[in-house]
């Protein structure tokens, strides 16, 4: 604190007025958040030391991870452990080690002993980082635009690591966030998934829809001779995303930390992205909501699979189904453009079938384009039939009541999925030059949804407590 107090003292000093500027402003500014970033780092050392020199607390820690422990673990003396603190800053701890003891398979060979420090266990720092740090390297692992750009960003907040070791701790971070997931979808199997009240008498809304990232998929047969690798293709795989909200009266999301915004994603296909959502919002207690409205695109899995699944978990009886608006405007747009030859009559058409469709008039909207159907031809005629069985399907499949959903306050538009597509998979993942292994891609993208619901903190926190593992009755 005093070598703090004296680097900081000179810093604030004002010196040479005439030569002050923009440029010396900022290097000053600099060396500030330098040395404070140092003195933080300092006292989080101090702090961690001084935790492990209280007997109390490793008593604690090794009763609290008990349920790590193996039938052949045993006490193994101490060990000394570096942890990195913030501000690039290293404390050497002398910590309690306990090991798992497997036999030797062969005379000459050594023992292998697998074994933890129940201290650096129980507050999740086996990676010999400092939680805030190891939380922060997994955020900006994720959420930057590579992993690049997350170490430039990491190093000016005093945390300089190799590339390689941002990119495993985001892995190995994000596949612990998986596997708690994971985790609650075997609960619900089971019957034994508690539900929460989050979304009792509350207005809520699911989105879903899709992306695209290209997924690296090996080739079959014997590795290269000169490279002795396995070559790749690279196949585009559509991500399901869903958002999961509420609004207010007046039909305005809720953004307060009080009610959480659910984001999440999966690249296993339609029967595990339904077993997230169902998970989800048993989770929430979908059955005590107010109103539920589900509202996607035109994809044929969505409309075949989501609604069964609501009935299935007893939504409240407001419950809606509805055809995005603007896909529908955007195929009687297509519809306009086929069936006029000037922009002008295109544009009255359109505004004028928009209109009847968003005030619920579609059976008349679709006898009116079928007047056009009746006198095309040709190429011509193929596009008016689809554009018009489109909105056909839609109708009988009843997602065009526009006019209902607007009176209840409710959005029309699934903007919310399409802005988080492009926020988690748009602006990372997806790309020419972008191949993923879909492990690594999951990882990501469900890192990417925690950091966009403005979730982090409570997405971290739950990683840090399923480090403590007591021993079960």
């Amino acid at each position: 604190l005093e070598h703090f107090q004296e680097k900081v003292t000179k810093l604030l000093e004002l010196t040479n007025l005439s030569e002050w500027d923009g440029h010396v402003f900022r290097e000053r500014e600099k060396k500030i958040r330098e040395i404070a970033l140092v003195l933080a780092g300092e006292c989080t050392a101090l702090l961690l030391y001084n935790l492990s020199q209280s007997q109390d607390f490793l008593d604690k820690a090794e009763q609290e991870t008990q349920g790590w422990w193996q039938t052949t673990t045993q006490k193994h003396g101490c060990k000394k452990r570096q942890i990195l603190t913030v501000g690039n800053i290293e404390v050497s701890l002398k910590l309690p080690y306990v090991v798992e003891r497997r036999t030797q398979s062969k005379k000459n060979q050594k023992s292998t002993h697998v074994g933890f420090c129940p201290f650096l266990r129980y507050l999740g720092m086996s990676e010999g980082l400092t939680p805030g740090v190891l939380s922060t390297i997994a955020q900006y692992g994720a959420i930057a635009s590579s992993f690049e750009a997350a170490r430039t960003t990491l190093i000016d907040w005093g945390v300089n690591i190799s590339l390689k070791r941002i990119e495993r701790l985001t892995y190995y971070f994000g596949k612990i966030g998986i596997n708690l997931r994971e985790s609650k979808i075997k609960s619900l199997e089971l019957g034994n998934l508690p539900t929460s009240n989050i979304l009792k008498d509350q207005r809520v809304v699911i989105a879903v829809d899709g992306g695209r990232t290209r997924i690296r998929i090996n080739k079959k047969g014997r590795r290269k001779v000169k490279t002795n690798r396995v070559g790749f293709t690279g196949e585009w795989i559509e991500p399901k995303l869903l958002t999961i909200y509420v609004v207010n009266e007046q039909g305005e999301k809720i953004k307060n930390g009080e009610i959480p915004i659910t984001n999440d994603g999966t690249y296993k296909g339609y029967l595990g992205f339904l077993q997230i959502l169902e998970m989800y919002l048993v989770d929430l207690g979908i059955s005590q909501a107010k109103q539920v409205l589900l509202i996607a695109d035109g994809a044929e899995w969505i409309w075949i699979h989501i609604p069964p699944l609501l009935k299935k978990l007893k939504c409240p009886p407001e419950t809606y189904q509805l055809l995005d608006f603007f896909h529908a405007a955007s195929h009687l747009q297509d519809f306009a453009d086929a069936a006029f030859s000037t922009n002008n009559e295109r544009q009255q058409w359109f505004q004028k079938a928009r209109k009847s469709l968003k005030k619920g008039q579609a059976l008349d909207l679709m006898r009116n384009m079928g007047e056009f159907i009746f006198g095309a031809s040709g190429e011509r005629l193929k596009i008016l039939v689809r554009e018009r069985n489109y909105i056909l399907k839609a109708y009988r499949r009843r997602l065009l009541k526009y006019n209902e959903v607007a009176t209840n306050k409710l959005p029309l538009g699934s903007g919310a999925v399409e802005s988080l597509i492009r926020q988690v998979v748009n602006l990372r993942m997806k790309g020419n030059s972008k191949f993923w292994l879909q492990d690594n891609a999951e990882i990501i993208l469900h890192l990417r949804c925690q950091w966009i619901a403005k979730s982090w903190d409570n997405f971290s926190d739950s990683i840090f407590n399923s480090f403590i593992k007591p021993q079960s009755a």
